[in-house]
């Protein structure tokens, strides 16, 4: 066995929260990043369009340019933290993480600043998964695992939460940059915290299977084609050509994937281990989640500014019930999951968000009162699926395969937050003649509107229902399945 300082001093796994806070606050940190980044920079979109002269679609790609990098190799890094280390993989990621940030004083061009971001987006994706894979592995057992998990995810949260405000207040007395820089900080804290506080890789953990480069290259092109396409959607509308080839490409993609991972001596995603009922449920669930958060968020944040005339501000108030119980409701996670478990919590958190979005289907149009509702149910739900179906994902996966298993869960999220987004802008493209923007709407575009607020919000309803309601069959199948 290895002498190694940090195998003696460290242990492998911890008794309480207490025991490993040093790891815990690394952890937070690099979930901090992935939320607070592009909350606290949506803020200075005007003000970099403004000083770097850049155009509307230049400046979608200075957030869509780390989103698709983000989500694209997250399982191609995933499956090489499996193989030579999360810890490892992790440091380099945030090392890379604060030298992509100060890079950002020296740009001068919108073109430098999306290069900029599309580094963030590597570092994020060699950092981002790991953050779970290693607070799983830093606990045996399940209470402490969702107890550290929820700690992690209330940072994340809070960051998302007053990222607008701190950015706003910021770029008040500071240039744009700074919003960027903050980084530096974050990702110094996470470096110290995760290099002190948890163990060097157990070789026994990890696996040598040589990596599977094609099943990289194909899995990140459908990856990367899905994350574009709803983009080229709402960008370019449905008659466009664009976005039809990048769905086309996506399609393609992922059946060349499966041929590739069915076929392959060492795959990088063993499709068995997928097929495992804890690790599809869970996916599945938070799949269900990410369609509905994205796609109603966007449906709820135009029907208060554009249908019912809100101020920015105004609507930022009006999301608040949502902000409340994502950061308040953390206290209560632990104890929900412990009285009702693992699996009944996942079922029960999800049917939250769906019955969230039924209530903004059938009510939304009728005032305020509703839309809080709907956002409450949504919200509550959120919070517990984030948590427990990252946990029900690990606990079904070999304990070497457990960076690509976090790699997928947050692969589900952000591919099905864009197909969320597509339905609904697709379905507003349609249905709304004119351009949605326009200050005085007529009296066809408000009724369109409406109509396409309710069609998309029922097709968001009728597609969340039939992934959780396929995932409880399947968490069922799952609950007498030993963990790995």
């Amino acid at each position: 066995m290895s002498t190694n300082q940090s195998d003696v001093i460290i242990p492998q796994s911890r008794a309480s929260l207490r025991d490993a806070w040093v790891a815990l606050a690394g952890l937070s940190a690099v979930f901090l990043f992935e939320m607070l980044d592009n909350s606290i920079l949506n803020v200075a979109l005007p003000t970099i369009g403004r000083e770097l002269l850049a155009s509307t679609t230049a400046l979608q790609w200075v957030t869509g340019s780390y989103a698709v990098v983000f989500g694209g190799l997250m399982l191609g890094f995933g499956a090489v933290a499996d193989r030579f280390g999360r810890r490892r993989v992790m440091l380099l990621g945030l090392v890379l993480l604060g030298l992509a940030s100060l890079a950002t004083v020296f740009v001068t061009t919108v073109e430098q600043l999306v290069a900029v971001r599309i580094v963030m987006g590597i570092a994020a994706a060699m950092t981002t998964p790991g953050s779970m894979a290693l607070a799983f592995r830093l606990f045996r057992e399940d209470d402490l695992r969702v107890r550290a998990t929820t700690v992690i995810s209330t940072v994340g949260l809070v960051g998302l939460a007053i990222g607008p405000t701190v950015g706003g207040l910021v770029l008040a007395v500071a240039p744009w940059q700074v919003l960027l820089l903050v980084n530096v900080p974050i990702a110094a804290l996470a470096f110290l915290g995760i290099r002190t506080g948890i163990a060097r890789d157990d070789p026994t953990e990890l696996h040598r299977d040589p990596v599977d480069v094609l099943g990289a290259v194909l899995g990140t092109a459908a990856i990367v084609c899905a994350l574009v396409a709803p983009t080229l959607f709402v960008q370019d509308g449905v008659g466009a050509v664009g976005p039809w080839i990048a769905t086309t490409a996506a399609a393609l993609a992922v059946v060349l994937f499966v041929v590739r991972e069915r076929t392959a001596r060492h795959p990088l995603l063993d499709l068995a281990l997928v097929a495992r009922p804890l690790v599809s449920a869970g996916l599945a669930y938070k799949a269900a989640t990410g369609i509905a958060v994205a796609g109603m968020g966007y449906l709820v944040t135009l029907q208060l500014q554009l249908a019912w005339g809100w101020s920015p501000a105004l609507a930022a108030v009006g999301m608040l019930p949502q902000v409340v119980v994502l950061i308040a409701g953390g206290r209560l996670v632990g104890p929900f999951v412990q009285r009702v478990g693992l699996g009944r919590a996942a079922w029960m958190s999800a049917t939250s968000v769906v019955l969230g979005l039924a209530v903004f289907a059938l009510l939304g149009r009728t005032g305020y009162v509703a839309v809080a509702i709907a956002l409450v149910l949504v919200a509550a739900g959120m919070r517990v699926v984030g948590v427990v179906a990252g946990v029900n994902v690990l606990r079904g996966l070999p304990e070497d395969r457990t960076t690509i298993g976090a790699a997928l869960v947050d692969t589900a999220s952000e591919v099905s937050s864009g197909v969320g987004l597509a339905v609904v802008g697709t379905i507003l493209a349609a249905l709304v003649s004119g351009s949605i923007a326009s200050a005085h709407w007529t009296a066809a575009q408000a009724a369109g509107f409406d109509e396409a607020v309710t069609v998309g919000s029922v097709a968001l309803t009728v597609v969340a229902a039939a992934l959780v309601l396929w995932a409880t069959t399947r968490t069922r199948r799952g609950a007498a399945q030993p963990t790995a």
